[in-house]
């Protein structure tokens, strides 16, 4: 949590002013603030730091987009924080590969918060799968390279390669 915090600081060009504290056995992130009490939780210190970059846009447009943006980071809090297990991990990578069927980002065609904070919640889950389970879930595959080579994302986290063979082209 709170390194992907300083991950999310630096992406959105913030000074790295921030004080930072975890809470209680699950490590939740504090953020420690000049004027009154801290603020808990990965998902109201990223929303805070967005805003504060004026970056809202990376929150979601319209009423649809905000609720999609919204519904991935709780998804991202409830299911993919933690230790998961072999079949919780499966079970994600499940969902976000039929989500991500027909849509370039998870809240549609727009790079938001979502996006960022889901690849930095998988990428130790990325690193380590298989080529073909790679291959098995296609999509999230295909979403994750997209979003480790947006600029500014991936920072001094390891790229993860994914082998381009023939399934990956259209000529025969």
């Amino acid at each position: 949590g709170v390194e992907e915090l300083s991950l999310l600081e630096k992406l959105l060009g913030l000074p790295n002013g921030n004080k930072y504290g975890v809470q209680g056995e699950r490590k939740v992130p504090v953020l420690q603030t000049n004027n009154g009490p801290g603020l808990t939780g990965l998902m109201t210190i990223a929303a805070h730091l967005v805003k504060q970059a004026k970056k809202d846009q990376l929150l979601g447009s319209t009423a649809e987009e905000k609720a999609v943006v919204q519904q991935w980071l709780e998804y991202r809090v409830t299911r993919v924080n933690g230790g998961c297990s072999k079949e919780d991990t499966k079970i994600i990578l499940k969902d976000l590969n039929m989500h991500l069927e027909d849509k370039v980002y998870l809240a549609g065609n727009v790079f938001t918060l979502a996006d960022i904070l889901m690849y930095y919640g998988l990428h130790h889950v990325m690193v380590d799968l298989t080529v073909q389970e790679k291959e098995k879930y296609l999509n999230v595959s295909r979403w994750f390279n997209h979003i480790q080579h947006y600029p500014g994302v991936r920072q001094h986290l390891s790229n993860v390669i994914f082998i381009k063979n023939r399934l990956y082209t259209n000529a025969h």
